[in-house]
């Protein structure tokens, strides 16, 4: 009897971390990749824009790629993609939305001849060995869709970004018949995002916003509102200009994602409103305060965001009064909170009206709590389960949940970054990882910034810089000229309370250049020779540590 192979599960991104989601899924001679999305930079990424996937692995087997598919239009799905693209020319399959998001990057990024292929809920795509089936699901951005994917051993579900919403917005229901149907199929492999698992019950409706907005609408029927969202989620910017449309307040867009996102969803028709609505906000002066709604980004007190720029009295074109009432829609993201409690807090002190998350419910998650989880592993009944998009907490929770509803131990896994889980019909197991992690993209710049980089960065925001000018004559053996010290973000030369520190400096330096052989001259050995000197100096005289760079001319 013929040895079944087994389909290799590859692990690029989304597991053990919040973003960059990437899956690539394996057997034989084909390969499909399930999402290519970025993350943000972290706090000890100094100068980073975003950063994105490593894809070593996709580059060694190129040849073997047949599609990328896409299940939503968030970053953390799909931010990746013009660099994927610019690697790999391969056919790309999402929702029309979700490919209108890809569009506009793309444009950004210069990238052209793109194959981008529209799909819909229980379309049907034949991938070499992989047959996919998309299935529409709710979350927090339309367009949304879980991918199963029969292979040659089985049915693999992976979810995607998801919430069970039995009242949407968008009046299309998660298609929660066909997943039973396919689990009455048998899946072989479930792979279920975790992102809600430590939150018991259900994830509230999105209705629920629509009708909290409405009411503030309503007793703010005076005053100026400015609502900031984020800019992705379609239905929620959908509610806002209908309830504003019903309230006969002109809208202003501020902020280019928001009205990108507004564009592109009126584009491909996730949206619907009418033209005479918008007012430019360069034309808003005049305008009385209640016939007004101001629409900005900033949910995550982002320094540039519109939002943020109001807060501080740095955006010329909204001015925050006591007639402001301002929301905002959005649940600060962990990390971001110090961030955002400071934006509330300035609004308030320009004497703003602020409401938000804590004291109104304005804001619903996008994302399956424990009960919808529950919901989705009883309607699939998978023999193996892979936990996925979620810190490493979030793994081990969601596994833990498989285990409670009655899965066998062996047959869950928890993975990491550049695992390989082998899966046959009868056992999961993990294989050798591959090359995996992070590539910062710095600009135009991809994978050029390191930890080098990184380090020097840091040093640098921490410390500041010396910069010792000095001139030898490598004939006399002598220092010709300087030393001069130069400092950014030290100390301040031009403060005389320094002066003696700088003398001794010159001191020092001087000093290193005396066990200098100009015989043999080199003047990498004199450089190191005064950074060592220096740093030791400055280590014991003040303990602080600066970046030393000698800049040596020699005639």
């Amino acid at each position: 009897m013929k040895k079944s192979k087994s389909l290799k599960v590859v692990f690029l991104g989304g597991v053990g971390e919040i973003g960059k989601n990437m899956t690539a899924f394996e057997y034989g001679d084909e390969i499909i990749i399930v999402d290519a999305g970025l993350a943000f930079p972290t706090a000890d990424m100094p100068g980073v824009d975003l950063v994105i996937p490593d894809f070593t692995y996709l580059k060694q087997n190129k040849e073997k790629i047949k599609a990328l598919i896409l299940t939503h239009g968030h970053e953390d799905h799909i931010g990746a993609v013009p660099y994927l693209l610019q690697e790999f020319k391969i056919p790309v399959y999402g929702t029309k939305l979700t490919l209108g998001m890809v569009e506009h990057k793309l444009l950004e990024r210069e990238v052209k001849d793109a194959e981008l292929i529209p799909i819909s809920n229980r379309s049907v795509v034949k991938l070499g060995k992989f047959v996919c089936e998309f299935v529409h699901v709710s979350h927090s951005v339309a367009g949304s869709v879980a991918v199963s994917i029969t292979t040659p051993i089985g049915i693999v579900f992976v979810t995607g970004d998801f919430k069970i919403d039995y009242t949407p917005l968008g009046g299309e229901i998660m298609d929660l018949n066909r997943i039973a149907e396919i689990g009455r199929k048998g899946v072989l492999l479930l792979l279920c995002e975790s992102t809600n698992v430590e939150r018991e019950g259900y994830t509230m409706s999105e209705t629920v916003v629509a009708q909290s907005l409405d009411r503030i609408f309503l007793e703010a029927q005076d005053r100026r509102i400015i609502l900031a969202t984020f800019a992705s989620n379609v239905d929620r910017l959908q509610q806002i200009l209908d309830i504003a449309t019903k309230y006969k307040r002109k809208v202003a867009i501020s902020g280019r994602s928001m009205l990108n996102s507004i564009e592109i969803a009126k584009k491909v028709g996730a949206i619907n409103y009418s033209e005479k609505i918008l007012v430019d906000i360069d034309k808003i002066g005049d305008m009385p305060d209640k016939n007004l709604l101001i629409l900005s980004t900033g949910t995550q007190g982002e320094p540039m965001s519109a939002l943020t720029r109001m807060s501080t009295g740095g955006f010329n074109k909204v001015k925050i009064g006591a007639n402001d009432t301002i929301i905002i829609s959005g649940s600060p993201i962990p990390g971001n909170e110090k961030d955002v409690y400071t934006v509330i807090n300035n609004l308030y002190r320009l004497g703003a009206q602020v409401i938000y998350d804590k004291i109104a419910a304005i804001h619903v998650s996008g994302h399956a709590c424990r009960e919808e989880l529950k919901l989705i592993h009883t309607l699939l009944k998978p023999k193996f389960f892979i936990p996925v998009h979620g810190e490493y907490r979030h793994l081990k929770q969601h596994a833990d949940l498989a285990f409670m509803l009655g899965m066998d131990y062996d047959n869950v896994i928890v993975p990491d970054i550049g695992n390989v889980i082998n899966v046959a019909p009868h056992k999961m197991s993990k294989g050798a990882d591959v090359k995996s992690g992070e590539v910062l993209v710095d600009g135009l710049g991809v994978g050029d910034v390191g930890n080098i980089v990184l380090r020097d960065r840091l040093e640098l925001s921490e410390e500041g810089i010396l910069l010792i000018v000095l001139g030898l004559d490598r004939t006399a053996g002598k220092v010709v000229y300087g030393p001069e010290i130069i400092s950014r973000g030290f100390i301040y030369t031009g403060d005389e309370t320094n002066f003696a520190l700088i003398e001794e400096l010159c001191t020092v330096v001087t000093n290193a250049l005396k066990n200098i052989d100009f015989k043999s001259f080199s003047l990498n050995q004199s450089k190191v020779a005064i950074v060592k000197a220096v740093r030791g100096y400055l280590a014991k005289r003040i303990k602080r540590r600066p970046m030393v760079l000698p800049i040596i001319y020699v005639n």
